[in-house]
């Protein structure tokens, strides 16, 4: 099962709830963890900015993962969103059996 972590973070929690609640909604994500609340500190436009920014951490597969992409570039609002995605090395099959159940299309 080629499951994947995508990450993207917001400045906005109410903004990082509905990308994340939207994700599972349309089944680009099986689950989406919003993290608590942390400083970013980072360059922008030649000066260094520092903002509170919530991280959402989205369980997929690599199927689906350029489907979830383009929804999050479409529905963030950032100039340059943080987009990683994580390998998932291992886990437990009857978890990650979940995570490709609950993406496939309907």
């Amino acid at each position: 099962m080629d499951v994947v972590m995508a990450r993207a973070t917001l400045d906005d929690e109410g903004r990082a709830g509905e990308l994340a609640r939207g994700a599972v909604d349309r089944r680009l994500a099986a689950c989406a963890h919003i993290d608590p609340a942390f400083t970013a500190v980072y360059r922008w436009q030649g000066a260094v900015q520092s903002e509170r920014e919530w991280r959402i951490s989205y369980k997929t597969t690599r199927d689906r993962l350029p489907r979830l992409a383009e929804w999050v570039a479409a529905n963030h609002g950032y100039d340059v969103p943080e987009w990683i995605v994580l390998p998932v090395e291992g886990g437990s099959e009857a978890y990650l059996a979940w995570v490709v159940a609950q993406t496939a299309e309907a």
